[in-house]
């Protein structure tokens, strides 16, 4: 896990975000790259002054908030981006290979019964990059024990759970899997990729009415420190699909939720 990436909104808890990044990169020997976007448009003339001027603004503030943790010699680098954030992932993410997003679950909204807001949600649902969802004031502790549901055990490929075995091997996890068969499952979807198999030490079948569900049943009686998703139209966040925000009715987790693409190669 070489490179971490960290967005940075205008949330006064942006800090809090950044400090659990760098203690959990601390533990990889990871890079964290701080990023900034900004989106400034304007006539030909002056476009240039202002970019440069809204930049330096955008890196000052990245300074400050990086001063406001604890660095535990772990490599802080900044980068700004003027455009879209999506847009700017994805440069970003082709030009060094990001290895993992860590977010906040609200980003820049404020409204309680959002569990994904606008801004955390596009970054979800237009990424293939691994993401870290971590929960406001959320400290970084091994991961012990680790929830794996999903209600299709199908990978297309091993790479995917790339991240997912870094964490087991730098921690010693224990990993325990969750097939939840929801209506309308199919025979394949009960077919476990092997090296899913491989790495945990147990696996469980529920039956509910959405992924969901099994999962909250499962966090109260195995009381996991990170629950694994897969990034899927048919997986837990299948709303975020029709829209960019996901309610706390829909999923909510109290723990951080490590978010890996089955696109990913």
């Amino acid at each position: 896990m070489k490179n971490i990436l960290v967005p940075i909104g205008t949330s006064p808890d942006a800090h809090e975000t950044l400090q659990y990044a760098v203690d959990f990169a601390a533990q990889f020997s990871s890079s964290v790259y701080v990023m900034e976007v900004f989106n400034v448009t304007s006539g030909a003339g002056k476009l240039a002054n202002i970019t440069a001027t809204v930049e330096k603004s955008g890196k000052e503030r990245l300074k400050e908030v990086i001063g406001m943790v604890d660095a535990k010699d772990v490599d802080i680098k900044i980068a700004t981006y003027n455009g879209d954030l999506i847009d700017g992932l994805k440069e970003i993410d082709e030009e060094i290979g990001i290895d993992l997003l860590i977010i906040a679950p609200r980003s820049n909204d404020i409204q309680e019964e959002l569990y994904l807001g606008h801004t955390s949600g596009r970054m979800i649902k237009r990424t293939e990059i691994p993401t870290l969802i971590v929960p406001k004031g959320t400290k970084f502790n091994p991961f012990k024990v680790v929830l794996t549901g999903f209600k299709s055990g199908v990978l297309k490929r091993k790479r995917i759970l790339n991240p997912l075995i870094q964490i087991k091997n730098q921690f010693e996890s224990d990993i325990h899997l969750l097939l939840v068969k929801t209506p309308g499952y199919t025979d394949k979807d009960l077919q476990v990729n092997t090296a899913l198999m491989d790495i945990s030490s147990q696996l469980t079948l529920a039956e509910h009415a959405t992924t969901y569900l099994g999962i909250l049943e499962h966090i109260q009686l195995h009381r996991p420190d990170l629950l694994c998703v897969f990034r899927r139209k048919r997986g837990v966040f299948t709303n975020l699909w029709e829209k960019n925000t996901i309610h706390k009715a829909e999923f909510s987790a109290k723990i951080p939720v490590l978010v890996l693409s089955v696109k990913k190669d």
